[in-house]
C-alpha cells in the first residue's frame, strides 16, 4: 500500500493528497490518514514536498469532505431514513433521540472522530443526519481537521520513517480506547434511555 500510495504521490502530488483525504471524509472508505503519513515522510526523507503544504493540503481536504458528508445527510435525510430506517428498526421517537444527543453532544463526537479511521468516515454523515447546527459543525470539524492534519502531518515528518511502527501501535491503542469508549456510552445510553427519551421528546 505504501509503494503504490508513493508512487500516486509521485505522478499527482497534493493533489493526490486533496483527493483521497477529501473523499475519505465525505463517507468513501480510502486511506486518507495513510497517505497524509506517506507524504510527510516523502517530504522528510526525499525533500520532495513541502511539509507545510502537506499539512495545509489534508486540512483543507478534510474540512471540504466533511462538510460535502454533513450535506449529504443533512439533505439527503429524508431518502436514506425512508431507504433504511425500517430496516434497521428504527422509528420517529428513536431519531427523535439521536437528534437530541447529537445536539447536545455532537462537537465532542465530530473532534474525536478525526482521528478515528472508520468513525471519520460516517460523523459528518450522521452529523447531518441528526441536523447538528451548521455554525458548531464547521467550527467543530475545522478544528478537527487541523489538529488532525497537523498532528499526524507533522508527527510523521519528525520522526520519519519510525513513524510507520508508532502509528501502528498508536492505531491499536486509540482503537482499543474507542471501543470502551463506545461500550460505556451504549451502557449509559440504555441505562438512562427513559430519561433521555423524555427529555428529547420535550426538546425536540
Amino acid at each position: 500500500m505504501t509503494a503504490y500510495l508513493e508512487s500516486f504521490l509521485h505522478t499527482y502530488g497534493y493533489a493526490a493528497i486533496f483527493a483521497i483525504v477529501a473523499l475519505e471524509n465525505a463517507g468513501l472508505p480510502l486511506p486518507g490518514e495513510t497517505i497524509l503519513i506517506t507524504s510527510a515522510i516523502v517530504a522528510a526523507t526525499n525533500g520532495g514536498m513541502n511539509v507545510v503544504a502537506i499539512v495545509v493540503t489534508a486540512a483543507l481536504a478534510a474540512f471540504s469532505g466533511s462538510v460535502v458528508g454533513f450535506s449529504i445527510g443533512r439533505y439527503g435525510e429524508r431518502h436514506l431514513l425512508r431507504r433504511y430506517a425500517h430496516r434497521l428498526h428504527i422509528d420517529e421517537r428513536d431519531l427523535r433521540l439521536g437528534r437530541y444527543l447529537f445536539q447536545r453532544y455532537g462537537g465532542r463526537v465530530v473532534l474525536v472522530a478525526r482521528f478515528v479511521a472508520f468513525l471519520r468516515e460516517v460523523d459528518s454523515l450522521l452529523a447531518g443526519i441528526n441536523r447538528m447546527e451548521w455554525k458548531r459543525f464547521l467550527a467543530c470539524s475545522g478544528a478537527g481537521a487541523a489538529a488532525w492534519s497537523a498532528t499526524f502531518g507533522f508527527g510523521a515528518y519528525a520522526l520519519g520513517k519510525r513513524i510507520e511502527i508508532v502509528s501502528a501501535r498508536a492505531g491499536i491503542v486509540i482503537a482499543a480506547l474507542v471501543l470502551i469508549a463506545v461500550t460505556i456510552g451504549l451502557w449509559l445510553l440504555h441505562r438512562n434511555r427513559a430519561r433521555l427519551q423524555r427529555e428529547a421528546d420535550r426538546l425536540t
